[in-house]
């Protein structure tokens, strides 16, 4: 049986025996609202309504032009008519780095460990996902690689039918030593994050040495055939503000999309709005230094505005949560390693009950 620490979301906002129907419902692809229609049982009347509210991602009705061979299972479509095929799965709370913008330099509370999903709680629930719809999972932290079982866990998702991409979003700090196993184990695509190209910079961020071993990271990811090689860098005024265009460099002749994101406000990272560098500004000083840069077709569900600088074999990216939300068009669920369940990383946290 299912710990009952899996799915707090519903649990936190319904009595026991709804949330075992609830889970019931999620595994046969059913969805009723009956037992629920009175009061606080129903999820959706006590979210934010200025946010997806959570329960619509079960209940709502499927579109009219929805196809009617669609795979996706109506569980999955909220009241904004998004399709939420995309699932984020933290496989742990732990990081082997103190990134400023992340987190204070002592660290954060953790869940205690048996009270972390299980191998096995992972890819029940990731197996429910796919088999109503979601076709793409993103394995993240904390920082995933440091999870001793990973390559099992890839290995055990990779062979879930219907799932179509198995990703990952890592540090780098040991992925190098880690990739080529994980690729065996079906992992299909790679994000590492780096936030400057030089080393000292890259300690004080961080708070941890470590930059040889993400460039490493890196180079390993292209030479085992990833392609792209995502990098993920923040962006931060007087930090590395003056590193964007030779980041872009690394687009020559590579096969690397730099994914530069907007500085965002989390708990503990002493957000200063200062720091932050819009993305109109960004693009300016890229076009400057790099005039051919083009616009690219963007998928309706992606986060990031995609460009490519002329005769370069990689790619460069904006995400802009802070200046131009992707709100409309975002897919993604978040299931945190503690079992809690999100839809918007900007969502209101889920109380942890045990």
């Amino acid at each position: 049986m299912m710990k009952r620490h899996v799915f707090k979301f519903a649990r936190s906002r319904m009595g026991f025996a709804d949330f075992n129907c609830f889970l019931v419902d999620f595994e046969t692809g059913s969805c009723s609202t009956s037992r629920n229609s009175d009061s606080k049982g129903l999820l959706s009347h006590q979210m934010n309504a200025s946010a997806p509210r959570m329960c619509s991602t079960s209940c709502a009705k499927v579109p009219e032009d929805l196809p009617k061979d669609n795979p996706v299972s109506d569980m999955l479509l909220d009241s904004f008519g998004r399709l939420h095929t995309y699932l984020r799965i933290s496989l742990t709370e732990r990081c082997n780095l103190r990134c400023q913008y992340c987190m204070p330099a002592e660290g954060v509370d953790l869940t205690p460990s048996p009270k972390i999903l299980s191998q096995n709680e992972i890819v029940r629930l990731a197996n429910l996902f796919v088999s109503s719809g979601v076709d793409k999972i993103r394995l993240t932290g904390g920082e995933p690689t440091i999870r001793k079982d990973i390559e099992d866990i890839c290995l055990h998702l990779s062979n879930l039918n219907g799932l179509k991409t198995l990703a990952i979003t890592t540090n780098g700090i040991t992925l190098a030593r880690k990739l080529p196993k994980l690729k065996e184990c079906g992992l299909t695509s790679v994000n590492i994050s780096l936030d400057t190209l030089v080393p000292a910079k890259f300690e004080f961020m961080t708070r941890r040495k470590g930059h040889q071993k993400v460039m490493e990271s890196i180079n390993a990811a292209i030479d085992l055939g990833y392609n792209p090689v995502k990098v993920n860098c923040v962006v931060m005024r007087g930090f590395n503000d003056d590193e964007i265009c030779d980041f872009v460099e690394l687009t020559r002749d590579k096969p690397i999309n730099i994914r530069f994101i907007e500085f965002m406000p989390f708990d503990g990272n002493v957000w200063n709005v200062k720091k932050l560098v819009p993305y109109s500004e960004m693009l300016d000083r890229v076009v400057k230094r790099f005039p051919d840069l083009k616009r690219l077709q963007d998928h309706p569900t992606d986060t990031a505005k995609n460009f490519r600088v002329d005769e370069h074999a990689g790619a460069v990216s904006f995400i802009t949560s802070m200046t131009e939300h992707f709100c409309a068009g975002c897919n993604r669920l978040r299931l945190l390693a503690d079992g809690n369940f999100k839809v918007c990383l900007f969502g209101p946290s889920e109380p942890r009950q045990y």
